[in-house]
């Protein structure tokens, strides 16, 4: 073959070779499995919220039954230490890793120099109106005004008593400027509408840093809706709160699933033997189970959480400020307490605190 045809030749190869290079970038990646065309759903179930028959066969049940029990005691409290919340506030890379229970899902965890909170509802109902649905039981460990300046506020899921609006508008107001807000994907458009712009949206495995903390978003079974038209229009999901010296792990609402294992797997290169240090976990939520189960977890497990995440410490929530289910506000601790027992697990490693009390906590590698 003359060399002007072999140059030819390869010149007509290359270019075809380019196109067809620059024509498969362009195809757009597939969704991820969790993405739908209506919204965002679960790895494990093809989760579908209960129907109207069902909540209204719940609710007469309930009645019927007169549930919930009281309870045998209100949920315990304690006076704030506000003297060390307030000086680790400020203590930068010597901060003490250390949470505070606040109420319902609402910690205050300070780790990596940062004061986070998670899930917070200072309001007294958890409901879109003030005046009407379920109401606080317990008042909040520490009161808005009594917080430290608050660098990041991370959001599970947009229900009411996990998103709450005056809440989160008072956080954005809080002298010193507004934390930032990391939400799942869907979410930003409504904290947008409420007027807080400090927000970071993301997808399941996503991440974003804040100072020294790397903020991971997991996946977790539940689901999202604040209206009657938008179930599962925004994603939900746990959150991973990585400081050089502590690993935290914030699971917010959830049913179990083989989620928490996957959590343990994705973060086992860079964790090693050691897990997290604590696992911040609902325990109370969950009765009746045939309708709870497949979005909340029981005490039982919460525990099985605390094993397959490999968890060093986990901190029961979600329990004993809110009458949301069938089960008395306090009897999650009873069932934890048993649920421990059975399968095998510390007293020490899977506790309750009181409202408002601080738990000091061991850093990351420490004996």
């Amino acid at each position: 073959m003359p060399p002007r045809s072999r140059t030819l030749r390869r010149l007509v190869s290359g270019m075809l070779g380019a196109c067809l290079i620059q024509a498969q970038a362009s195809e757009p990646a597939a969704p991820p499995a969790h993405h739908r065309p209506q919204g965002y759903q679960n790895n494990d179930i093809e989760f579908a919220p209960k129907s109207l028959r069902d909540l209204i066969a719940w609710r007469w049940n309930a009645l019927r039954e007169g549930l919930p029990r009281p309870p045998q005691a209100p949920t315990p409290a304690v006076a704030p230490d506000l003297a060390f919340i307030h000086a680790n506030a400020q203590a930068g890379a010597a901060m003490q890793p250390a949470v505070t229970w606040i109420g319902h899902a609402t910690v205050l965890a300070q780790l990596g120099g940062l004061n986070v909170l998670t899930d917070p509802i200072f309001s007294e109902r958890a409901s879109p109106v003030g005046f009407a649905g379920p109401k606080r039981h317990a008042a909040p460990g520490l009161a808005l005004a009594q917080l430290p300046h608050v660098d990041l506020v991370v959001v599970s899921h947009n229900h009411y008593d996990h998103q709450d609006e005056p809440s989160l508008r008072a956080l954005a107001a809080q002298p010193g400027g507004s934390p930032l807000f990391v939400v799942p994907l869907g979410n930003k458009a409504w904290f947008t509408a409420q007027g807080l712009t400090r927000v970071v949206e993301l997808d399941w495995w996503q991440s974003h840093r804040v100072g020294a903390v790397e903020v991971v978003l997991t996946p977790v079974q539940h689901w999202t809706a604040r209206g009657l038209g938008d179930q599962l229009a925004t994603l939900w999901g746990g959150y991973a709160l990585l400081a050089p010296d502590f690993h935290l792990f914030f699971a917010g609402d959830t049913a179990y699933s083989k989620d928490f294992q996957r959590i343990r797997q994705h973060f086992a290169p860079r964790q090693g033997a050691a897990g997290f240090d604590l696992a911040v976990l609902p325990i109370g939520g969950y009765e009746p189970r045939w309708f709870m189960k497949t979005q909340h977890v029981n005490p039982d497990e919460a525990v099985q959480i605390h094993r397959d995440l490999a968890a060093r410490q986990s901190l029961g929530m979600h329990w004993g400020t809110f009458e949301l289910t069938d089960e008395p506000l306090d009897e999650a601790p009873r069932a934890l307490a048993r649920a421990r027992a059975e399968q095998g697990v510390a007293d020490e490693a899977f506790f309750v605190t009181a409202i408002g009390e601080t738990r000091r906590l061991a850093r990351r590698g420490a004996p």
